[in-house]
């Protein structure tokens, strides 16, 4: 492979066929010049990207890069791989370097960011929350840090966006934040605290999953079995009153009404989670 541009003593930009590729190695590029050949067994890490755009953008990260903090993110691929079953492939690398080396230059002033989703990364991806918290031991141990665990939460989604596309990751963290949001309304309404170990919260979790995503998919149970839905509002009013202010919420978040279906198998999943909740408190 030929080598186009030489972006400092350890990256280079070459051709490759018609394409260009960005190629790493600790002192690949040292004493090279354009036009010169560099072998694929001296190579550590090729960098293929599918647009000049991108290609400009992380060849100057790269170029700018400490080479230390490269073998890092390589560390932590390789672990993420293992993890996951599942080959990564260069845009994780290179985001994730561009990240890892914003994070490094907060900590160095003091800055830290709290994430929103810890709760649900854990709950919903704990593989993934595991490779953030290698990544983050890793780094504190490197550069003797005290990041806390919402950079973990960061770098786990990292590795959710490899096996999600764009779209699917914008649902799934929207999905997220709704399902923390209506178990704190449930939680709120009936001044409780549920047991997250129980059976019927699990029956709730999975429940509020299929429910949220019906809601993004706009395919809402709808056969408005009324004969029913009026026997549970009557039988068990705090669920009822509880699912007004889960209705208000979907319909601000997602400008859809809840069918009544869905309301009456809501009300089911909710007495039952907070009566035996009340009965053991």
């Amino acid at each position: 492979m030929k080598v186009s541009q030489i972006l400092n003593n350890n990256v280079a930009i070459v051709s490759r066929g018609k394409n260009e590729v960005i190629v790493y190695a600790k002192g690949l590029a040292f004493r090279k010049k354009v036009g010169q050949t560099i072998k694929e067994t001296e190579i550590e890490k090729t960098y293929v990207l599918d647009s000049n755009d991108m290609l400009e953008h992380f060849s100057y990260l790269l170029a700018n890069s400490d080479p230390n903090h490269i073998t890092l993110v390589n560390q932590i691929i390789e672990f993420g791989e293992k993890q996951l079953t599942e080959k990564s492939n260069d845009y994780l690398s290179l985001t994730l370097l561009d990240h890892i080396e914003f994070a490094l230059k907060r900590a160095a002033k003091g800055q830290f960011i709290r994430s929103p989703l810890t709760w649900e990364v854990k709950k919903f991806y704990p593989q993934h929350f595991d490779i953030g918290l290698y990544a983050l031991n890793l780094i504190n141990q490197q550069f003797n840090l005290h990041f806390p665990e919402d950079e973990a939460v960061s770098i786990a989604l990292h590795f959710v966006n490899l096996q999600e596309d764009k779209n699917n990751l914008d649902s799934t963290i929207r999905s997220m934040e709704s399902l923390r949001d209506i178990l704190s309304i449930i939680q709120y309404h009936f001044q409780i605290k549920l047991d997250e170990k129980s059976m019927n919260y699990m029956r709730l979790m999975t429940h509020l999953q299929y429910f949220i995503q019906r809601v993004q998919t706009d395919k809402i149970y709808d056969e408005s079995d009324l004969v029913l839905n009026t026997q549970i509002k009557m039988l068990y009013t705090d669920a009822y009153d509880c699912i007004q202010k889960i209705k208000v919420y979907i319909q601000e978040k997602y400008e859809c009404v809840i069918s009544i279906d869905e309301e009456t198998y809501l009300m089911l999943h909710i007495h039952r989670v907070t009566n035996r909740s009340k009965k053991e408190s």
